[in-house]
């Protein structure tokens, strides 16, 4: 059974542990959408270290970090996933889903969950469709590299 934990940004081993799942993760992502200038990718250990976000990690039986998701309160009732990050070795396994469900759960009182995507990181923006997720409009961040923002009602 995989266990989900809040990660202790303060503890060096889990920011190394973090670092190189999010570095993982976010080079394939790049690779998917053409644009190598990802925010995760250009983040030092100490960057993440000092991250307002709140992460939440999933963990083997090995205590092996197979992905991860970060969230923060922007603003009342509206919580933003700002990473979601599964590696490369845990592909197609739920562990993207098994952190969503558990934001879900564990936040169920926020009026709507926000996120947003690269257009052609197509596993992802099937992803959040299974999971509730709505389009809310995209945006240009580089020449020809489109995010795709979506919703999704908190009180479903």
């Amino acid at each position: 059974m995989n266990t989900i934990i809040k990660l202790n940004l303060q503890d060096d081993n889990t920011v190394n542990e973090l670092w190189s799942l999010q570095h993982k993760a976010y080079r394939l992502e790049a690779e998917l959408i053409g644009f190598r200038e990802i925010p995760p990718l250009m983040e030092t250990r100490e960057m993440l270290s000092h991250s307002k976000e709140d992460f939440y990690g999933c963990f083997d039986e090995e205590e092996e970090l197979m992905g991860a998701i970060a969230i923060e309160e922007e603003s009342p009732g509206k919580l933003t996933i700002t990473r979601m990050m599964v590696g490369p070795d845990f592909f197609r396994r739920g562990i993207a889903s098994r952190l969503l469900e558990y934001v879900f759960e564990h936040f169920s009182g926020m009026e709507q969950f926000i996120v947003s995507t690269g257009k052609l990181n197509l596993p992802a923006v099937s992803l959040y469709r299974k999971h509730g997720f709505v389009p809310n409009g995209s945006q240009e961040v580089a020449p020809g590299v489109e995010l795709i923002d979506f919703y999704r009602s908190g009180l479903l």
